[in-house]
């Protein structure tokens, strides 16, 4: 799909369509106008950062201030999760869904036919180069210039300024990083700050779903906002916490929202 810069939009924020979500902004998109963005960011001239934004970043974004600011800080903050999109429509804007793993199918199509250039920052060594094999296989043209899996556990500042500097020095148009929240979204903030790509897409669990290491919720629990009971059922130790007692925190703290939002219009 080939999309056209509105020169009008280049290099601004977010408009009035926006809403908070547990205190974190939340833009509404479709397809189309998202890759409008990321063509318009690609224009601009400086560095971007894409949060996609499921239910859990916003339950810790309330109560860790730091984490909430860089959410807030990103340039576009993309509904990725059936919830956080009922929520949007709840706070009166409609928005359709648009996941990490999808935008990546999405993204990498488009780039293949607008010659960007794409470097995989994050996951295990398996998994990237698996994402890697993946990518090539269903986009034959992609223009891959860099595939680099961080070291685990907290990255430091001299760290993340090698990474720049070598994403940077290859020629990278679109970042993306899969390191999980709320790692990825921290470290994507100083990544921009490097001016490390011209747009850095915080995909987390993308670089898994769409390499095959982990196995993705049906078509039809998506659409249903199920997918985290197949997310549980499928690694219940780790994700136990962040479902069962996130869910109740996330509904709770879209209540507050609206019940603000009246009593402020």
């Amino acid at each position: 799909m080939a999309i056209e810069a509105d020169r009008a939009h280049i290099c601004m924020r977010p408009g009035r369509e926006s809403r908070p979500v547990n205190g974190v902004r939340v833009d509404p998109v479709n397809a189309e106008a998202f890759l409008r963005r990321i063509e318009s960011f690609l224009a601009c001239g400086r560095s971007h950062v894409v949060h996609f934004v499921p239910a859990d970043p916003t339950v810790r974004a309330r109560r860790d201030r730091r984490y909430r600011a860089a959410l807030n800080d990103g340039d576009l903050n993309v509904p990725d999760g059936m919830s956080v999109v009922w929520a949007l429509r709840l706070l009166g804007v409609r928005s359709e869904r648009l996941a990490g793993a999808d935008a990546m199918g999405l993204v990498a199509g488009w780039g293949t036919e607008a010659a960007r250039s794409h470097y995989l920052y994050g996951g295990t060594v398996e998994a990237v180069a698996r994402l890697e094999d993946r990518l090539r296989s269903r986009h034959p043209d992609i223009k891959l210039v860099g595939v680099e899996s961080p070291p685990f556990g907290t990255l430091s500042g001299p760290d993340i300024q090698e990474a720049a500097e070598r994403i940077r020095a290859a020629g990278t148009d679109l970042l993306w990083i899969g390191l999980g929240t709320p790692k990825q979204d921290l470290v994507a903030a100083r990544m921009r700050d490097l001016e490390a790509a011209p747009v850095i897409l915080c995909v987390g669990a993308a670089f898994d779903f769409v390499s095959g290491t982990k196995p993705r919720a049906p078509a039809w629990m998506q659409r249903a906002g199920m997918e985290w009971a197949f997310r549980l059922a499928s690694e219940p130790e780790r994700l136990w916490r962040r479902y069962l007692l996130g869910n109740p925190a996330f509904l709770w703290g879209v209540g507050v929202d609206a019940l603000r939002r009246r009593g402020t219009s």
